[in-house]
């Protein structure tokens, strides 16, 4: 739809990448007992390291703190945060191990979460070396095969409730996939909108837009594919062999063109959808549809980062409501 605008060093500025490249400054730390260090203790058990050779701070995050593991084994990626419970990264690691066991597209396995001694919770993963930007072709490509590949039998949603950022995103099951997103996505975030903000105006016609939309999927066939489900730029990455490494997922089965729902931050050309629309056939309406997973997004920005994302999330509800004579 015309006249949404958004602005890309926002976008970038806004939201954390928890998976940079490290830098060399070594951390160092406090021996503990193994007791009172569980990341410690499981690389020196379970990660079948003897010695742990380098600790290294990793930038970036504004959530979680980001730590490289070098050890005489492997080298492990680590993220802690000390003021939230493992609920979190349990929801992280059941998306990543879904999108891993697809055996598709590339993404840092998960290895175990706990909580900490003092509070807080952490999350060990395989640490993958970054290399040069690859091709957008082959992101496509395994995009969409992991799209193909993640199917689930119960329906919408996801085994657990994870976040979009630091918003909770519900993900209880259904079997109607526009119910699913009128409740669990727009009208969530409408409702803390209106909560937050008082935003009673976008609050309104957001809920018009929910009950009228069900014409934009008229002759679709949706099925429930394991979707990313944040899918923007710092989310993305290549390894040393150029292949494209998805990280820090808010994965739930969903409608596959959800998962185009950031591509206002992403930068995706034409050499990515022609590759995706390969394997994954476009289906009638996609244009007519491709602002609706836009707006899930806008909503939760304002939500996370203020009023700025407004315009942009009311620019795209009006020009539905004006499309469904709403």
């Amino acid at each position: 739809m015309a006249g949404v605008v958004a602005s890309l060093s926002l976008c970038y500025s806004s939201r954390p990448n928890l998976l940079l490249r490290s830098s060399s400054r070594p951390k160092h730390l406090t021996m503990a007992a193994m007791s009172e260090d569980p990341i410690r203790e499981w690389i020196l058990t379970e990660g079948k390291a003897s010695q742990i050779t380098k600790i290294t701070s990793v930038g970036g995050g504004c959530i979680n703190l980001a730590t490289h593991y070098q050890t005489d084994a492997a080298s492990f990626f680590v993220k802690t945060n000390r003021s939230i419970g493992p609920e979190m990264f349990e929801g992280e690691a059941l998306g990543l191990e879904a999108m891993y066991e697809t055996k598709t597209i590339r993404v840092p396995k998960p290895h175990k979460v706990g909580a900490l001694p003092t509070g807080g919770s952490y999350i060990i993963m395989e640490f993958i070396d970054f290399g040069s930007r690859g091709s957008q072709a082959e992101l496509g490509r395994k995009l969409a095969e992991m799209h193909k590949a993640g199917k689930s039998s119960k329906g919408f949603g996801f085994e657990v409730d994870n976040t979009i950022g630091s918003t909770p995103q519900i993900n209880t099951w259904s079997s109607d996939w526009i119910e699913f997103y009128g409740e669990k996505r727009l009208g969530y975030q409408l409702k803390l909108l209106r909560d937050q903000y008082g935003d009673t105006a976008i609050y309104l016609k957001g809920y018009t837009l929910i009950q009228n939309m069900a014409s934009l999927f008229e002759n679709v066939v949706i099925e429930p594919c394991l979707l990313h489900g944040d899918l923007w730029s710092g989310n993305i990455a290549y390894d040393k062999n150029s292949e494209p490494v998805i990280l820090d997922p808010a994965c739930y089965y969903g409608h596959n063109e959800a998962e185009f729902g950031m591509s206002w931050c992403a930068g995706f050309g034409e050499s990515f959808y022609n590759a995706y629309f390969k394997v994954m056939p476009k289906e009638e309406g996609f244009e007519k549809r491709r602002d609706l997973y836009l707006l899930y997004h806008y909503l939760n920005h304002y939500n996370l980062f203020g009023s700025g994302y407004r315009s942009s999330a009311m620019s795209i509800i009006d020009g539905y409501l004006r499309m469904l004579k709403a």
